[in-house]
């Protein structure tokens, strides 16, 4: 996990002090730090802008259809930020979708075009964590409050939102590092960010040295957000100090409000999923998608060849870490797990940059092969593969290998015998997890992929910077479609959760 960070100090290095200070110092480094920052914050922002209030009507309110609302903000995580692009971008122009209907407008792009594609796609990430906090809060700290006399606003201003603290951060984290890291949208949006010039400093040659720098100011950025969520939520402390049992959620009703609640939620559904549906469909519509069935069917067929041994190799991966979290609790446990979340923290192009100078310095024969895309595909979702394996082994008790043991198993027989058949449902889990999440991956397949080999994720790419939107959409489609199983599983697997805790 700290080879691709010390390949890129490594080729870094390679430059003298003074130049390495030099390309930093560059008027160019200093636009791409503002544009980065404010782009990041302008995404979480507007994300917790969005996914709080959607939140609290889902589970506090008489809002209409709320499992089915619920189920709609939650599908934007289906559509990754660069078919999102995709939409935005093929809403305006003279030849888009607005002008089809005699609406002239222009393409989004630049800062506000990529924070809207980010934000729509992002998120429900805020939005999960804020929902699981308002769903297990003590509604008696309410009530309190409004025994003493507070009024509504009061109670939630000073009694509710500082209990949803940390799933706001939580989500927050996430989108952070998802913004900093993104490469697929920036880039389809012509804005210049980290990402978007690492890519292009690297694929130009122009200076691979201040490709390797910038590399590493964007992990740097990106370990910002952690260290805040730590000191943000280090001391701080929300359980429940007296006795007693929580009380029944109590629905807020809405009355005059209600046309306004159900106008806000609307216009969210209607942006994040109404407008990329209509979208792929509309170009679909223009340009008949049976002549790209075949590239499609390959495509496809290439990101299930990478994405599938990555996905088992992070299990593989991941259950020996997770079981020695488990059992056998520590610094050395604690801090093998934590390496392990390396590959998700920095940022998907550094990763991949990183593997690029480590495999043409130590390796080379694995430069531009399918081993090292798989290789690269696991170690950035290592730590999404770690999740419902030790959820599962938390559940195991250690008498089930103490069992086995006392009938004369080997340890790792015990393990696999006694063990292994009761992490089954976290182990389809984290396959299913991963194989959908890099199915959608774009930067690592960008940079890794063998020559001629292209993912589902590169043909919406490619296509859709050139403005071929009819092109992308039958590629997008199947992301779509695609990624869509991987939201019903995590809905179905956390509905089983909660049965079975209930």
């Amino acid at each position: 996990m700290v080879v691709p960070l010390g390949y890129l100090i490594v080729r870094a290095a390679e430059a003298d002090a003074a130049t390495l200070v030099e390309m930093l110092w560059r008027r160019r480094t200093w636009v791409l730090l503002r544009n980065t920052l404010g782009l990041t914050g302008g995404v979480v922002a507007l994300s917790a802008l969005v996914a709080l209030p959607l939140a609290w009507l889902t589970v506090r309110t008489d809002l209409p259809a709320r499992r089915l609302v619920t189920l709609l903000a939650v599908t934007p995580l289906a559509i990754p930020g660069y078919v999102m692009a995709h939409a935005l971008l093929g809403l305006g122009g003279t030849n888009g979708m607005a002008a089809a209907v005699g609406i002239t407008m222009q393409r989004p792009s630049g800062f506000w075009g990529a924070t809207i594609a980010l934000t729509l796609y992002a998120y429900p990430y805020v939005f999960l964590n804020v929902r699981a906090s308002l769903l297990t809060l003590d509604p008696g700290l309410e009530e309190s409050a409004r025994s003493l006399g507070y009024s509504p606003r009061s109670v939630f201003a000073r009694v509710v939102l500082p209990m949803l603290v940390p799933g706001l951060i939580a989500g927050s984290l996430i989108v952070a590092l998802y913004a900093l890291g993104d490469f697929g949208a920036v880039a389809l949006m012509r804005f210049e960010v980290f990402s978007f010039a690492i890519y292009t400093q690297y694929a130009g040659a122009f200076d691979r040295v201040y490709a390797s720098a910038l590399a590493l100011v964007l992990v740097l950025l990106a370990v910002g957000p952690l260290i805040l969520e730590t000191r943000l939520l280090g001391s701080v402390r929300f359980a429940r100090t007296g006795s007693g049992v929580a009380r029944r959620q109590r629905v807020t009703r809405l009355a005059a409000m209600k046309p306004v609640a159900i106008l806000f939620v609307a216009v969210v559904i209607a942006a994040s999923v109404g407008l990329p549906t209509v979208s792929l469909l509309y170009w679909m519509g223009l340009r008949s998608p049976w002549g790209e069935l075949p590239r499609l069917i390959a495509y496809f067929g290439n990101s299930v060849a990478a994405s599938a041994p990555a996905a088992l190799l992070a299990v593989v991966a991941a259950i020996p870490l997770a079981y020695l979290r488990v059992r056998y609790p520590g610094k050395r446990s604690i801090l093998a797990e934590r390496t392990a979340y390396l590959g998700y923290a920095i940022p998907p192009l550094a990763l991949a940059l990183g593997m690029v100078f480590f495999s043409l310095r130590v390796v080379p024969f694995l430069y531009q092969t399918l081993a090292l895309l798989v290789v690269a595909y696991a170690m950035n979702f290592l730590a999404l593969a770690l999740g419902p394996i030790r959820s599962q082994l938390l559940l195991a008790p250690r008498r089930l290998e103490e069992a086995a043991r006392s009938l004369g198993r080997s340890p790792i027989a015990a393990f696999v015998t006694a063990i292994l058949p009761v992490l089954q449902r976290g182990i389809l889990a984290s396959l299913t997890l991963v194989f959908v999440m890099a199915m959608k991956e774009l930067p690592i397949a960008f940079l890794l992929a063998p020559t001629g080999f292209t993912t589902l994720s590169v043909a919406v790419f490619s296509r859709t910077s050139e403005a071929m939107f009819a092109e992308a959409a039958p590629y997008a489609a199947a992301i779509v479609v695609f990624s869509a199983l991987f939201v019903g599983l995590m809905l179905r697997y956390e509905g089983q959760e909660i049965n079975e805790a209930s």
